[in-house]
Protein backbone atom coordinates (compact mmCIF):
# COMPACT_ATOMS: atom_id res chain seq x y z
CA UNK A 1 0.00 0.00 0.00
CA UNK A 2 1.30 3.45 -0.93
CA UNK A 3 2.29 6.08 1.63
CA UNK A 4 -0.53 8.32 0.37
CA UNK A 5 -3.08 5.58 1.05
CA UNK A 6 -1.61 4.97 4.52
CA UNK A 7 -1.85 8.68 5.38
CA UNK A 8 -5.44 8.77 4.11
CA UNK A 9 -6.38 5.75 6.22
CA UNK A 10 -4.70 7.24 9.28
CA UNK A 11 -6.75 10.42 8.84
CA UNK A 12 -9.86 8.21 9.02
CA UNK A 13 -8.74 5.86 11.80
CA UNK A 14 -7.49 8.63 14.12
CA UNK A 15 -10.87 10.35 14.64
CA UNK A 16 -12.68 7.01 14.68
CA UNK A 17 -10.64 6.06 17.73
CA UNK A 18 -12.03 9.13 19.49
CA UNK A 19 -15.65 8.07 18.97
CA UNK A 20 -15.91 6.19 22.31
CA UNK A 21 -14.81 9.34 24.13
CA UNK A 22 -17.11 11.54 22.04
CA UNK A 23 -20.06 9.25 22.77
CA UNK A 24 -19.24 9.27 26.48
CA UNK A 25 -19.03 13.07 26.53
CA UNK A 26 -22.34 13.33 24.63
CA UNK A 27 -24.14 11.26 27.25
CA UNK A 28 -22.39 13.15 30.06
CA UNK A 29 -23.46 16.54 28.68
CA UNK A 30 -27.04 15.32 28.31
CA UNK A 31 -26.92 13.72 31.78
CA UNK A 32 -27.75 10.32 30.35
CA UNK A 33 -25.13 8.18 32.08
CA UNK A 34 -27.56 6.53 34.45
CA UNK A 35 -27.76 6.52 38.22
CA UNK A 36 -23.99 6.05 38.68
CA UNK A 37 -22.17 8.15 36.05
CA UNK A 38 -18.73 7.64 37.59
CA UNK A 39 -19.10 3.87 37.39
CA UNK A 40 -20.19 4.11 33.74
CA UNK A 41 -17.22 6.32 32.83
CA UNK A 42 -14.86 3.99 34.69
CA UNK A 43 -16.11 0.89 32.89
CA UNK A 44 -16.27 2.47 29.43
CA UNK A 45 -12.73 3.86 29.59
CA UNK A 46 -11.43 0.58 31.04
CA UNK A 47 -13.13 -1.51 28.37
CA UNK A 48 -11.79 0.61 25.53
CA UNK A 49 -8.31 0.48 27.02
CA UNK A 50 -8.40 -3.29 26.66
CA UNK A 51 -9.98 -3.14 23.19
CA UNK A 52 -7.22 -0.88 21.85
CA UNK A 53 -4.50 -2.81 23.65
CA UNK A 54 -5.69 -6.13 22.22
CA UNK A 55 -6.08 -4.54 18.78
CA UNK A 56 -2.47 -3.33 18.87
CA UNK A 57 -1.30 -6.82 19.85
CA UNK A 58 -3.38 -8.38 17.06
CA UNK A 59 -1.73 -6.33 14.30
CA UNK A 60 1.52 -8.32 14.22
CA UNK A 61 -0.02 -11.83 13.93
CA UNK A 62 -2.60 -10.62 11.40
CA UNK A 63 0.01 -9.00 9.14
CA UNK A 64 2.00 -12.24 9.17
CA UNK A 65 -0.89 -14.03 7.49
CA UNK A 66 -0.05 -12.50 4.13
CA UNK A 67 2.69 -10.18 2.79
CA UNK A 68 0.05 -7.77 1.46
CA UNK A 69 -1.04 -7.07 5.04
CA UNK A 70 2.38 -5.72 6.03
CA UNK A 71 1.01 -2.15 5.92
CA UNK A 72 -0.96 -2.82 9.12
CA UNK A 73 2.23 -2.38 11.14
CA UNK A 74 2.04 1.36 10.34
CA UNK A 75 -1.04 1.57 12.60
CA UNK A 76 0.31 -0.30 15.62
CA UNK A 77 1.86 2.74 17.29
CA UNK A 78 -1.32 4.80 16.88
CA UNK A 79 -3.53 2.07 18.31
CA UNK A 80 -1.11 1.48 21.17
CA UNK A 81 -1.05 5.17 22.07
CA UNK A 82 -4.82 5.20 22.10
CA UNK A 83 -4.72 2.30 24.56
CA UNK A 84 -2.53 4.46 26.81
CA UNK A 85 -4.85 7.44 26.27
CA UNK A 86 -7.94 5.56 27.41
CA UNK A 87 -5.97 3.95 30.26
CA UNK A 88 -5.07 7.46 31.43
CA UNK A 89 -8.72 8.51 31.25
CA UNK A 90 -9.58 5.37 33.23
CA UNK A 91 -7.04 6.26 35.92
CA UNK A 92 -8.09 9.93 35.90
CA UNK A 93 -11.69 8.90 36.51
CA UNK A 94 -10.61 7.26 39.74
CA UNK A 95 -8.32 10.12 40.80
CA UNK A 96 -10.62 13.04 39.97
CA UNK A 97 -14.10 11.57 40.30
CA UNK A 98 -14.24 8.35 42.30
CA UNK A 99 -11.80 9.41 45.03
CA UNK A 100 -13.91 12.41 46.02
CA UNK A 101 -11.43 15.05 44.91
CA UNK A 102 -13.35 18.34 44.72
CA UNK A 103 -11.67 19.84 41.65
CA UNK A 104 -14.00 22.91 41.34
CA UNK A 105 -13.64 23.59 45.06
CA UNK A 106 -9.86 23.30 44.90
CA UNK A 107 -9.64 25.75 42.00
CA UNK A 108 -12.10 28.12 43.74
CA UNK A 109 -9.78 28.19 46.75
CA UNK A 110 -6.84 28.73 44.43
CA UNK A 111 -8.50 31.71 42.76
CA UNK A 112 -9.40 33.14 46.17
CA UNK A 113 -5.78 32.69 47.30
CA UNK A 114 -7.03 30.46 50.09
CA UNK A 115 -3.90 28.33 50.19
CA UNK A 116 -4.89 26.43 53.32
CA UNK A 117 -8.25 25.52 51.81
CA UNK A 118 -6.63 24.54 48.52
CA UNK A 119 -4.14 22.32 50.31
CA UNK A 120 -6.89 20.67 52.34
CA UNK A 121 -9.03 20.08 49.24
CA UNK A 122 -6.11 18.67 47.28
CA UNK A 123 -4.45 16.48 49.92
CA UNK A 124 -7.47 14.93 51.63
CA UNK A 125 -8.41 12.46 48.82
CA UNK A 126 -4.80 11.30 48.45
CA UNK A 127 -4.94 9.69 51.87
CA UNK A 128 -8.00 7.74 50.74
CA UNK A 129 -6.30 6.72 47.49
CA UNK A 130 -3.20 5.61 49.41
CA UNK A 131 -5.36 3.47 51.65
CA UNK A 132 -7.18 2.04 48.62
CA UNK A 133 -3.87 1.18 46.97
CA UNK A 134 -2.66 -0.90 49.91
CA UNK A 135 -6.02 -2.57 50.52
CA UNK A 136 -7.24 -3.29 46.99
CA UNK A 137 -5.08 -5.53 44.85
CA UNK A 138 -6.97 -4.71 41.63
CA UNK A 139 -5.79 -1.10 42.02
CA UNK A 140 -2.20 -2.26 42.49
CA UNK A 141 -2.11 -4.39 39.35
CA UNK A 142 -4.06 -1.77 37.37
CA UNK A 143 -1.58 0.95 38.31
CA UNK A 144 1.27 -1.40 37.40
CA UNK A 145 -0.27 -1.90 33.94
CA UNK A 146 -0.66 1.86 33.49
CA UNK A 147 2.99 2.53 34.37
CA UNK A 148 4.06 -0.05 31.78
CA UNK A 149 1.90 1.64 29.15
CA UNK A 150 3.36 5.00 30.17
CA UNK A 151 6.87 3.64 29.67
CA UNK A 152 5.94 2.25 26.25
CA UNK A 153 4.25 5.50 25.22
CA UNK A 154 7.31 7.57 26.21
CA UNK A 155 9.62 5.30 24.22
CA UNK A 156 7.32 4.91 21.20
CA UNK A 157 8.75 7.68 18.94
CA UNK A 158 11.10 6.58 16.16
CA UNK A 159 13.96 8.76 17.42
CA UNK A 160 13.84 6.98 20.79
CA UNK A 161 14.07 3.63 19.02
CA UNK A 162 17.11 4.86 17.09
CA UNK A 163 18.78 6.04 20.28
CA UNK A 164 18.04 2.80 22.13
CA UNK A 165 18.85 0.49 19.25
CA UNK A 166 16.37 -1.80 17.56
CA UNK A 167 16.97 -4.91 19.69
CA UNK A 168 16.86 -3.08 23.03
CA UNK A 169 13.73 -1.23 21.93
CA UNK A 170 12.03 -4.47 20.89
CA UNK A 171 12.88 -6.15 24.19
CA UNK A 172 11.42 -3.22 26.09
CA UNK A 173 8.25 -3.13 24.03
CA UNK A 174 7.56 -6.79 24.65
CA UNK A 175 6.38 -5.50 28.03
CA UNK A 176 3.13 -4.70 26.23
CA UNK A 177 2.21 -8.36 26.75
CA UNK A 178 2.86 -7.98 30.48
CA UNK A 179 0.69 -4.84 30.50
CA UNK A 180 -2.11 -6.71 28.73
CA UNK A 181 -1.94 -9.61 31.19
CA UNK A 182 -1.94 -7.16 34.10
CA UNK A 183 -4.96 -5.41 32.57
CA UNK A 184 -6.85 -8.70 32.36
CA UNK A 185 -5.96 -9.54 35.98
CA UNK A 186 -7.11 -6.06 37.00
CA UNK A 187 -10.44 -6.71 35.26
CA UNK A 188 -10.95 -10.10 36.95
CA UNK A 189 -10.08 -8.79 40.40
CA UNK A 190 -12.35 -5.77 39.90
CA UNK A 191 -15.59 -7.63 39.12
CA UNK A 192 -17.56 -9.63 41.64
CA UNK A 193 -17.14 -13.37 41.97
CA UNK A 194 -19.13 -15.19 39.30
CA UNK A 195 -19.20 -12.26 36.86
CA UNK A 196 -17.74 -13.45 33.55
CA UNK A 197 -17.42 -10.10 31.76
CA UNK A 198 -13.59 -10.33 31.46
CA UNK A 199 -13.75 -13.74 29.79
CA UNK A 200 -13.98 -12.48 26.20
CA UNK A 201 -10.91 -10.26 26.63
CA UNK A 202 -9.09 -13.12 28.35
CA UNK A 203 -9.77 -15.49 25.46
CA UNK A 204 -8.64 -12.96 22.87
CA UNK A 205 -5.40 -12.35 24.75
CA UNK A 206 -4.85 -16.11 25.14
CA UNK A 207 -5.21 -16.57 21.38
CA UNK A 208 -2.76 -13.72 20.69
CA UNK A 209 -0.21 -15.14 23.13
CA UNK A 210 -0.61 -18.60 21.61
CA UNK A 211 -0.10 -17.14 18.13
CA UNK A 212 3.15 -15.55 19.29
CA UNK A 213 4.37 -18.84 20.78
CA UNK A 214 3.53 -20.74 17.59
CA UNK A 215 5.34 -18.13 15.49
CA UNK A 216 8.47 -18.34 17.65
CA UNK A 217 8.48 -22.14 17.44
CA UNK A 218 8.09 -22.04 13.65
CA UNK A 219 10.84 -19.42 13.40
CA UNK A 220 13.25 -21.56 15.41
CA UNK A 221 12.47 -24.61 13.30
CA UNK A 222 13.11 -22.72 10.07
CA UNK A 223 16.40 -21.41 11.47
CA UNK A 224 17.47 -24.92 12.48
CA UNK A 225 16.61 -26.61 9.16
CA UNK A 226 19.85 -25.73 7.32
CA UNK A 227 21.86 -27.17 10.21
CA UNK A 228 20.03 -30.48 9.97
CA UNK A 229 20.63 -30.91 6.24
CA UNK A 230 23.47 -33.28 5.26
CA UNK A 231 26.64 -31.59 3.95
Amino acid sequence: MSNRAIIFLKCIVFPLCLLPLARLMWFAVHQDLGADPVSVITHVTGNWTMYFLLASLAITPVRRLHPKLAWLIRFRRMIGLYAFFYATLHLSTYVFLFSGLDVPGAFANLQAHDWAGFRAQWTQPWATMKDDFFRRRFIQVGLFAWFLLLLLAITSPAWVMRRMGGKSWQRLHRLVYVAAIAGIVHFWWLVKTGVMSPMKDTLVLAVLLLARVVWLVMKKRRAAQPLQQPS
